[in-house]
């Protein structure tokens, strides 16, 4: 309002004085001062607004406080206004600096205000992004970026036991898993399914969590800091002709799928998992051999593996689930799972069978499937066949042949596992059926002395 000049009379402001003030021509608008009230006053501008103001002097400066406009206030109400205002001035008050606080202080609520609702929004977006996280998510992150470099079976296996393990966590955040969780669920997987798959789980969640830390996508681990499940010893169980007799027997009984892929385990002494996962395109148009391909060996070569013709007569015998790539299948687009409610059927009915035999106990001592390619390769070396040749069934990576021999030899000894295999299904098949084991000679027909479980000599 500077540049106003103070009016040349004062009078009382009425409605009818208010209605009748005007701008002065040339000028850009005038104050009319109350004659009564001093500081009230009325400023008029050209354009022909009105509004109350309040003059007053505080630290020897001229302030002025704007009532309102005229219209929205009566000269009365303005000037009730002006009268609260004259009094905190003359009490030391000031009106104009005490509004500007005000204004300043609510200005710097709103923007504190403002702040906090952006802080926590922020905060809540990043809670959400830490729950959308989910133990399930964060296993499949990790196999497609970190395993993308690792043999397909292993970051399909390490993918697929985390999941199994931990199915509980599943759908949980991953960063709310704690210490005292993990451990309770790892004793539960050693009282459910041994102490081996206890620290399998152990070492595959360890290394994911700590890869999750890694790239910051979670600030610590469940894992770090507890005892590691106890070391499981070498395995050693071989079961007896009877015992592998019984599990033939009920492997039968089940049928398809289960009861072949159990019965093609024991005839091709192949890991569990490749041979659930096997593939029509792996097998020959005559299926007298199945490759393994090496993305889904476990040593990631790939294994050739003679079919005996038993194990050819149950291939041929199997159902083929239109444009299913896989044997064994239920549902044309998985491979079969659920191998230990398998074993448990099949544990359920060999007991059922040994004890309508009269048999004692019941139940086979504890055995795995895994069990069934040690007892195959026991049985071939009793029957004569090389340990070279038996790692190579195997398809192990270290065998027999080591060292600098080991660098050297290149030979797959194809034909010696082709009789291996063919020999063993005829074990296999007369033990089933109570007949007594056939000897055979090793691999080329020489006759094998035994004079301890690693050293035998030709006679």
């Amino acid at each position: 309002m500077t540049g106003i000049a103070p009016p040349a009379a004062r009078l009382r402001l009425t409605k009818r004085t208010v209605d009748a003030a005007t701008c002065p021509p040339g000028r850009k608008d005038v104050l009319v001062f109350d004659a009564e009230l001093k500081g009230f006053a009325l400023r008029v501008t050209s354009a022909g607004s009105k509004v109350f103001i309040f003059q007053y002097r505080a630290g020897g400066a001229v302030r002025r406080v704007v009532l309102g406009d005229y219209g929205t206030l009566t000269p009365d109400q303005a000037r009730d206004k002006a009268e609260v205002l004259r009094g905190q001035v003359r009490g030391g008050a000031d009106p104009k600096a005490e509004r500007a606080a005000a204004r300043a202080a609510a200005a710097a609520s709103v923007a504190e205000a403002s702040r906090q609702a952006q802080a926590a929004e922020a905060a809540a977006q990043r809670q959400a992004t830490a729950d959308a996280l989910t133990f399930k998510t964060l296993v499949e992150r990790w196999r497609d970026l970190h395993l993308a470099s690792r043999r397909s079976r292993y970051q399909h296996e390490a993918s697929r036991a985390l999941l199994a393990s931990f199915a509980g966590w599943a759908e949980r955040p991953a960063h709310g898993l704690t210490a005292a969780e993990a451990v309770a669920e790892l004793d539960r997987i050693a009282l459910d399914s041994g102490p081996a798959a206890a620290r399998s789980a152990f070492a595959y969640g360890r290394a994911m969590f700590g890869w999750a830390m890694r790239r910051q996508l979670l600030p610590a681990s469940p894992f770090a800091g507890i005892q590691p499940p106890a070391v499981v010893a070498d395995r050693d169980r071989v079961l007896t002709d009877a015992e592998l007799g019984a599990v033939w027997n009920a492997a039968g009984g089940r049928g398809w799928p289960m009861g072949s892929f159990v019965r093609l385990v024991i005839l091709t002494l192949q890991r569990r998992e490749e041979v659930a996962a096997m593939r029509w395109a792996e097998l020959a148009p005559d299926l007298a051999t199945w490759t393994v391909p090496a993305e889904r060996a476990k040593n990631g070569k790939a294994h050739v593996v003679h079919l005996a013709p038993a194990a050819r007569a149950i291939l041929k015998a199997a159902p083929r689930l239109a444009d299913s790539p896989l044997v064994f299948t239920t549902t044309g687009k998985t491979a079969i799972s659920g191998f230990s409610t398998a074993k448990a059927r099949l544990d359920r009915d060999i007991a059922a069978a040994r004890k309508a035999a009269g048999l004692e106990p019941h139940e086979l001592p504890g055995w795995r499937l895994h069990d069934l390619r040690r007892t195959g390769v026991t049985r071939l070396a009793g029957l004569g066949f090389a340990p070279h040749v038996c790692d190579r069934l195997l398809n192990h990576v270290q065998g027999s042949i080591q060292g600098v021999a080991a660098v050297y030899q290149r030979h797959a000894f194809l034909p010696e596992r082709q009789a291996a295999l063919e020999a063993w299904a005829k074990h296999v098949l007369a033990v089933a059926s109570g007949k007594r084991a056939p000897r055979a000679a090793g691999g080329g027909g020489a006759k094998v002395v035994q004079l301890d479980p690693t050293r035998r000599r030709r006679a």
